[in-house]
């Protein structure tokens, strides 16, 4: 039996010029932080045939891979080379659908299972491309190479994306002190609204593909304003990252209305009126789980606000490990 896990994500500035459509004519960059809610995967070998088992929200048993429904499940079996006599389980910390990047992640933790299943050693970079060209280019899905590469490698990771789709991976500058403070002001809140974030990136890749000049010009800012985080952050001005949070979720409801609606408007006013100095809706937007910054003094009373409205928050710690095998026999 083989049991692996890759973390989910909170990314904190750039995210949308991930997407090929974005950074094969601008370059793109993004910064993602790694948390400690994970998609586990869990591989195991039948002793009574060869069939291929798959279990997920539903079940498949079949006898190629070819059969198999579940499109991320059969091209990673395909690019790996397995192709019989597997039993393959997921598990998940938190729902689909709510912005913390979970196809990436259960990807990465599929290709970590399937690599050490095979007794190979796969590096990060590899891993994470390898998840890459399943996601996008072989089952075609709107989405950028940030949650990939973060549930590979985990930290707070920078990655700058060259119009050829190369990737150089840094890790941020922080004293561990300066992590420890940013980590106990940040607060995730999730917002019961579960959503089709592939909806959004379609819009967002076709209007970019088409130079729609608001969702263009948005991106180009969303871009600024990821480098300016990575500057406030590693100068350890934390309000300052709080502050520019907010600009980048103003930016961000530039892109499409479906990004946000009167409700989450409030919800996102209510918190700025007790205490947080800003925050977004991570991932594509719509819904999922609210990030907010707030300066410690005004903790209790964000808490407060937000529980009156009926979020639930949800507490977390960053992953520094990245996807890795937790059980190998």
């Amino acid at each position: 039996m083989i049991v692996t896990r890759a973390p989910l994500r909170i990314p904190l500035g750039g995210g949308g010029t991930d997407l090929p459509s974005y950074y094969s004519k601008y370059g793109g960059f993004v910064l993602s932080a790694a948390i400690n809610k994970y998609v586990y995967i869990s591989l195991n070998r039948p002793q009574v045939d060869d069939l291929i088992r798959v279990k997920y929200s539903k079940s498949e048993t079949v006898r190629t891979v070819g059969e198999i429904q579940h499109e991320l499940v059969r091209e990673a079996l395909r690019l790996t080379g397995v192709e019989r006599g597997i039993e393959i389980v997921s598990m998940a910390d938190v729902p689909a659908g709510t912005g913390m990047g979970s196809s990436g992640s259960f990807l990465v933790a599929l290709l970590r299972a399937l690599h050490a299943f095979k007794r190979e050693h796969v590096p990060p970079l590899q891993l994470a491309e390898e998840a890459c060209r399943i996601e996008i280019d072989m089952v075609g899905s709107p989405v950028g190479k940030q949650d990939q590469y973060i549930a590979a490698f985990g930290g707070i990771t920078c990655f700058e994306i060259d119009r050829e789709g190369a990737v150089t991976v840094n890790p941020i500058r922080m004293s561990a002190h300066q992590l420890d403070e940013l980590r106990n002001s940040l607060l995730l809140f999730y917002t019961g609204i579960e959503r089709r974030a592939l909806d959004i990136l379609e819009d967002q890749k076709r209007d970019t593909m088409q130079s729609k000049e608001d969702v263009v010009e948005s991106l180009h800012r969303t871009k600024e304003l990821g480098l300016e985080i990575k500057e406030a952050l590693e100068a350890g001005d934390l309000d300052r990252f709080g502050e520019l949070m907010d600009v980048h979720w103003q930016n961000k409801k530039r892109r499409s209305t479906k990004i946000s609606d009167p409700r989450i408007d409030r919800w996102y006013e209510i918190a700025r009126d007790n205490g947080a100095l800003g925050g977004k809706l991570i991932g594509a937007g719509g819904g999922g789980f609210f990030l907010f910054y707030c300066p410690n003094a005004h903790k209790g009373q964000l808490r407060r606000a937000m529980a009156a409205e009926g979020l639930r928050e949800m507490p977390f710690e960053f992953d520094f490990e990245g996807a890795k095998v937790l059980v190998d026999f």
